[in-house]
């Protein structure tokens, strides 16, 4: 009974969720070489996956945060706080995913288009998808335990670099399982640690080095070489847990290793992660957009999905702001990804490799935007691309047209097809005519500067 009222609490939280990590105000850039080429070469690839998974998944709800004991937090009907964490561990017991097949991930996430991943090793629940020491509340520990790939992001980080994506570890800094940083002594009134550090230091010391444990196990070697380590829960600075101590030796073992301590402004966050939304205006640093597929950020039941014309609007805009986008797409409890989101997947990729020259590896241009186009330039910048963000049960217009600077002066295409077309400018305004037979998706064009 609480598997179904907790399924249906979970579509009332996901639509009640305010909670989302802001865009930081300030950025500092990073000093190391090799973080900076690092971002470079992020920046080139525009378009990445974040899976969350999961013990929500099994019932298929908003990811952890029915733990948290706030205000906005909606839990089954009849349910007690302390009822419904037992419940929620004990889905420890029943998280088999027996399907388990991170080739099939990284074939539909490539064949996306996407070039980077980012996989989630701990979320806020404490719940680990990676066979560590530290804990027996793992994937690695209960009835998957007899599976030879029990210890999961190996085999999700060694499937993705079979297929080239830059390599991403999710790491929750709050740990709400663990006693040191929610200790059973006391009630839990929110996110945070739910006692005085002053009081119980020793209990403070004992989850630093807890947590500083876990992430040398993710970035010490084991796990191979990484490029970014994303860290969650902004409410625990990085500094807080030592994170300069523990990027010092993984920068031995990943040269360049891009840290991502969201939220906490300072030389650790290496890039911004406005989520699910996206900036107001250009950025000149590096950023990333992390934006879900559906409504929610791990797998749940029949999900409400974006279509892909409006996933593709999205990246255009975003690109033309400086940033990236990371698309959250959640496998199912038994370990796949389900046939609804690699039908939208699919169309985005074949929309990239036909479009994807006015996406991957541009930067921003000073006019960067006109009604629904969004422009953006080669990085010699020579060549400017302006992708029209069709709307969805909008119908591809016979032409498009802007105004304000871009002008064209050599030859126009249109990259879907590679056909030439004839600009028109008349009173600074540049009109060009699309070609006939053009699918009803988001057209690109590609202008010499």
């Amino acid at each position: 009974m609480l598997t179904a009222l907790a399924v249906a609490a979970g579509v009332s939280l996901s639509a009640q969720n305010s909670y989302v990590h802001e865009q930081s105000d300030g950025y500092q850039w990073p000093t190391d070489p090799a973080v900076l080429q690092k971002l470079d070469q992020w920046q080139d690839l525009k378009f990445g996956v974040l899976m969350h998974w999961g013990l929500y998944s099994v019932p298929g709800i908003v990811e952890s945060w029915n733990l948290c004991n706030e205000d906005w937090i909606v839990r089954p009907e009849g349910s007690t706080y302390e009822g419904y964490k037992q419940w929620y561990w004990g889905l420890s017991k029943e998280f088999n995913p027996v399907d388990f097949n991170p080739e099939q991930w990284a074939s539909v996430f490539s064949d996306a288009g996407m070039k980077y991943m980012i996989f989630t090793t701990k979320h806020h629940d404490g719940f680990c998808m990676f066979d560590t020491q530290y804990t027996d509340f793992s994937i690695a520990k209960g009835p998957f335990s007899g599976n030879p790939r029990k210890d999961v992001a190996k085999y999700v980080f060694d499937a993705f670099r079979q297929k080239d994506f830059m390599i991403g570890a999710y790491f929750s800094k709050p740990d709400w399982h663990c006693e040191w940083f929610w200790n059973p002594y006391y009630a839990t009134p929110g996110r945070g640690i739910n006692y005085k550090v002053d009081m119980h230091p020793d209990w403070w010391n004992n989850y630093v080095t807890f947590t500083q444990n876990q992430m040398r196990e993710l970035t010490g070697g084991r796990y191979g070489k990484l490029d970014i380590f994303w860290l969650d829960g902004g409410w625990i600075a990085g500094d807080q847990v030592g994170l300069d101590e523990v990027l010092v030796d993984a920068r031995k073992v990943s040269p360049g290793l891009i840290s991502v301590d969201r939220t906490i402004q300072g030389p650790n966050e290496n890039y911004q992660t406005p989520e699910q939304q996206v900036p107001d205006r250009q950025i000149a640093h590096p950023w990333e957009s992390c934006m879900t597929l559906g409504t929610d950020w791990g797998w749940t039941p029949n999900p409400r999905y974006k279509t892909a014309r409006r996933v593709i609007g999205t990246l255009a805009e975003i690109t033309a702001k400086g940033g990236s986008l990371v698309l959250g797409v959640g496998p199912t409890p038994s370990g796949i990804i389900e046939d609804k989101a690699v039908v939208i997947l699919q169309e985005i990729g074949e929309w990239l490799r036909r479009n994807g020259e006015a996406i991957y590896g541009t930067r921003i241009t000073e006019k960067y935007n006109d009604g629904q186009l969004w422009f953006s330039a080669s990085k010699d910048g020579k060549t400017l691309y302006a992708v029209y963000a069709l709307k969805d049960g909008e119908s591809l217009p016979a032409t498009v047209s802007w105004e304000g600077g871009n002008v064209p002066v050599g030859k126009v295409t249109v990259l879907n097809n590679g056909k030439k077309v004839r600009p028109v400018i008349k009173n600074g305004r540049v009109t060009i005519t699309l070609p006939k037979g053009l699918k009803d998706e988001p057209v690109a064009i590609k202008v010499s500067l």
